[in-house]
């Protein structure tokens, strides 16, 4: 499913030690589970309750509550093995919430706010699969490289977002752009619509310095979780020029690259 729905976490799980991955591929399997649920329904409510049916099973702490769900029982099991937090898995779905619905993002500080409970969380919750000690007193990269790795997945799915009359760039950054969320939605072709995504690539980039800066003081053992970010330069790039995708190969390389030198 991981390799199907998310390649570049699937790439990143392969560097991890082998007692880990499954651990790796249930948690990245149910990031890809809750985002896709708004692909599969008609109006929010139904994704709601298949919201809540996660917090239950979660909430219930045996792989059984699943009630033969794959990847509940797989996630669960996680769970219990490596004793991950239970809060930050509500919190990540209380935030999911905003995905179901088409009202624009606030502000900037929401923005960051929805990617901390969702993208950065994802990588913590990784990061103390990998090493569970070391994981807690890297808790702000993880915050900084969740809010650069969110905002480009927004960017990237922004024609998807647009068809569906959704917004995920704030309010106050369209403001600085002479917009409303509506004329956003409307205004692929916009010269204004422009200058907002250029804000956010920036946004995306003030996080991802943030996070190099320091990255160097990650620790092997943790890496793995934060391997997803070795593209973010070039996807950010590319996003700049409006375009997507990057070659499996160049992936790899990057990657490799990271995994074997660290952050420089």
């Amino acid at each position: 499913m991981v390799r199907g729905t998310d390649r570049d976490r699937y790439l990143s799980v392969l560097y991890a030690p082998e007692d880990k991955r499954d651990a790796l591929f249930a948690l990245y399997a149910f990031n890809a589970e809750i985002a896709s649920i708004r692909d599969r329904i008609s109006d929010p409510m139904p994704g709601e309750i298949r919201l809540q049916w996660w917090r239950d099973a979660i909430a219930a702490g045996d792989p059984r509550a699943g009630s033969g769900h794959p990847v509940a029982q797989a996630l669960v099991a996680a769970i219990v093995r490596h004793r991950l937090p239970l809060s930050a898995f509500d919190n990540y779905l209380e935030a999911r919430i905003f995905d179901l619905y088409d009202d624009p993002m606030p502000s900037r500080t929401d923005l960051e706010g929805y990617c901390g409970e969702t993208a950065s969380a994802v990588i913590q919750l990784a990061a103390m699969v990998l090493d569970g000690e070391a994981a807690p007193g890297h808790a702000k990269l993880a915050g900084h490289a969740g809010c650069a790795q969110a905002i480009l997945g927004l960017l990237r799915l922004l024609p998807i977002h647009r068809s569906r009359g959704q917004c995920y760039v704030p309010r106050d950054i369209l403001g600085a752009a002479g917009m409303t969320p509506e004329e956003f939605i409307a205004g692929a072709n916009d010269p204004r619509s422009a200058v907002a995504v250029q804000a956010m690539v920036a946004l995306a980039r003030e996080h991802l310095g943030a996070f190099e800066q320091k990255a160097s003081a990650l620790p092997q053992s943790l890496r793995p979780a934060f391997l997803p970010l070795a593209l973010t330069p070039t996807y950010l790039a590319r996003a700049e020029r409006a375009k997507d995708g990057m070659s499996s190969i160049r992936k790899q390389i990057q990657m490799f690259s990271v995994a074997s030198r660290g952050w420089r």
